[in-house]
């Protein structure tokens, strides 16, 4: 059995862990309402635009943008990995991480490639393990996301789409259910299919300044980085929400190892003063 010094040790280490767990769990609990309503926030803006992206791409029908062809011969397509910079948020990462290598294996047996762009650094460093192409990547996001920060590394995806290099875009992230739940979802972001765009009823009349080609190119422009945005603030909800259940189990978990470990200890002090009370009686009876 270990000594009471060495005990004592431990249980003032696991303490200190515990302090630490429990600081985090409080900040992320902050950061998870902003978070929250951020994500919020920013769903009735993807749903507008979606509408307007909707009646545009058929109010013009003579026009046919090349984010709603479907094509099949390049044999490569995009990937949008977004993960969290930090750790110490359960499964979260390694969940979305698991669906990306299922959907690399199945393109894989289909001979199809893949361009991949990171956001966070916990994706980057996945697909720098697996070698997969990294075209582009954003890190140090910070707990606000700023679209300009996204742009660049999606507009390498979109252009790449536009100019036939890839047969299709998808973007994987983990969306945001309740605070105890969030799961790794993938979405198909090009071509973009008739189901995302649904909702357009009615024919509405347009008036297009400066033409209505570059209006719509556009449009659906800003609608893609709307649904990278939402999927970027979704992720974001959902890393703070798991850090914040993550942190109250392992504060959970030192408390039980801290009662442990004092039980053991009041063993060790209980077997120390019963032996020393048997050697001091043991001596006492060999002098008298």
């Amino acid at each position: 059995m270990a000594g009471g010094k060495e005990i004592r040790t431990k249980i003032k280490s696991v303490q200190n862990t515990q302090k630490i767990t429990r600081a985090m769990e409080m900040v992320a609990a902050a950061k998870m309402r902003k978070a929250q309503e951020r994500m919020r926030t920013a769903r009735p803006y993807g749903e507008k635009i979606r509408n307007v992206a909707a009646h545009m791409s058929r109010a013009h029908p003579e026009y046919t943008h090349p984010f709603m062809g479907e094509r099949s011969n390049s044999g490569r397509v995009g990937v949008i990995l977004v993960t969290s910079d930090k750790g110490l948020c359960g499964g979260l990462n390694t969940n979305v991480q698991r669906l990306v290598l299922g959907k690399i294996k199945a393109w894989d047996q289909e001979k199809v490639q893949i361009d991949a762009v990171a956001i966070g650094n916990k994706g980057l460093g996945f697909l720098q393990r697996l070698k997969a192409i990294v075209v582009s990547s954003v890190t140090g996001i910070g707990d606000t996301p700023h679209l300009d920060m996204l742009i660049g590394p999606v507009k390498v995806m979109l252009d790449a789409y536009a100019e036939g290099k890839l047969d299709a875009l998808y973007v994987f992230y983990t969306k945001f259910v309740n605070t105890m739940k969030q799961e790794p979802v993938m979405e198909q972001l090009l071509p973009l299919a008739s189901e995302k765009l649904e909702g357009a009823t009615g024919t509405w009349d347009y008036i297009y300044e400066p033409d209505a080609q570059s209006i719509i190119d556009q449009t659906l422009r800003r609608y893609i980085e709307a649904l990278i945005y939402q999927a970027v603030a979704e992720n974001m909800a959902s890393e703070q929400s798991a850090r914040m259940v993550a942190m109250k189990a392992a504060s959970d978990n030192a408390g039980n190892v801290i009662g442990e470990l004092k039980l053991i200890y009041n063993k060790s002090r209980q077997a120390s003063i019963t032996k020393e009370l048997a050697e001091i009686v043991a001596g006492a009876a060999a002098v008298g």
